[in-house]
């Protein structure tokens, strides 16, 4: 427990009988419970994990037949909401030894001081945060970033890090019957909880690599999460346009997006557009403003509707 808060960590699993046993045994003594989901392993990780739970009596075991690490960390959340009394915080941790427990500390501090509803690792922002993660993860991270913070309407620059503490608040009203099953989960709850006007904070972690293996497949894992967070923005941008709490950043934004598509769309553009934009260039220069402005608005709208409600429920 930590400043009044219960503390949980999950750990979603699959295939990581090499890994499973440090994870548990370096947890701080101020966790509360652990919960392990083991998602359709084919080794000893969930044999590895009922061998501690004879000594570990706040040590759960939950086994899936392998439906996704969305789906493995939703049951882990859902378990604690079962087992731990409010208020409580619940840390995702990968069973794969990636993420230091010396960090689980900082990490719930913003939560557990009233200061954020969700708490994300930033392994850019920690000095030896990067250690030695492979080239093309680096990139790979830079480039969803930059999507993600399109998609969600905040900064996000290391989306891709599941090392993550979230309130009680946040998951007593969770809908899990349309949670992100999949990789991509956390892109998915960034956009969400943009759309629900949640607090969002990023604190340095360090990310350990070893000789441990992505699960990954590049290209599918790209077009996959790349869809769902273009239908997920949109999804977003629509329900903050016509809420009752919508904002006069949330309209403007939206003008200037159907202005962009305006620009772009074969028989829209008015005639005076048309003599403005005369050219290609001079078109996608126009697309670019339109979108930059619209993107800007959208990041005010997340933010002032952030404040609105946390200053309603003060």
């Amino acid at each position: 427990m930590r400043n009044g808060w219960h503390v949980g960590v999950v750990i979603p699993a699959k295939n990581e009988e090499d890994f499973i046993s440090k994870v548990i045994t370096t947890l701080p003594n101020f966790v509360d419970r652990i919960v392990v989901v083991d998602d359709g392993s084919s080794d000893m990780t969930a044999q590895i994990v009922n061998k501690h739970s004879t000594e570990l009596k706040n040590l759960e075991l939950i086994q899936l037949q392998g439906n996704g690490v969305g789906s493995a960390i939703d049951a882990g959340h859902q378990a604690m909401l079962k087992s731990l009394s409010e208020p409580f915080v619940s840390v995702v941790m990968a069973g794969d030894g990636q993420m230091d427990p010396d960090d689980l500390e900082l990490l719930i501090e913003p939560v557990t001081k009233n200061q954020a509803d969700y708490v994300k690792g930033n392994r850019f922002l920690h000095q030896d945060g990067l250690g030695n993660m492979p080239l093309v993860r680096k990139i790979a991270s830079m480039i969803l970033g930059f999507f993600t913070t399109l998609a969600a309407g905040r900064h996000v620059t290391d989306p891709q890090c599941g090392y993550t503490a979230t309130s009680s608040l946040i998951l007593k009203h969770w809908n899990w019957s349309k949670s992100w099953k999949g990789y991509g989960y956390p892109n998915y709850w960034l956009i969400e909880l943009s759309r629900r006007s949640m607090r969002v904070a990023e604190v340095p972690v360090k990310s350990i690599y070893g000789k441990e293996k992505s699960g990954i497949i590049m290209a599918k894992f790209f077009l996959s999460v790349g869809l769902m967070m273009l239908i997920m923005h949109h999804k977003r941008c629509f329900s903050m346009l016509f809420s009752k709490s919508v904002t006069p950043h949330t309209i403007l934004s939206f003008i200037a997006y159907i202005l962009g598509w305006i620009t772009i769309i074969p028989g829209v553009s008015t005639d005076l557009e048309n003599e403005l934009t005369a050219g290609f260039a001079s078109k996608l220069i126009l697309l670019v403003f339109c979108w930059v402005c619209a993107h800007i608005l959208d990041r005010l709208a997340v933010e002032s509707r952030t404040e609105l409600r946390v200053n309603a429920q003060t």
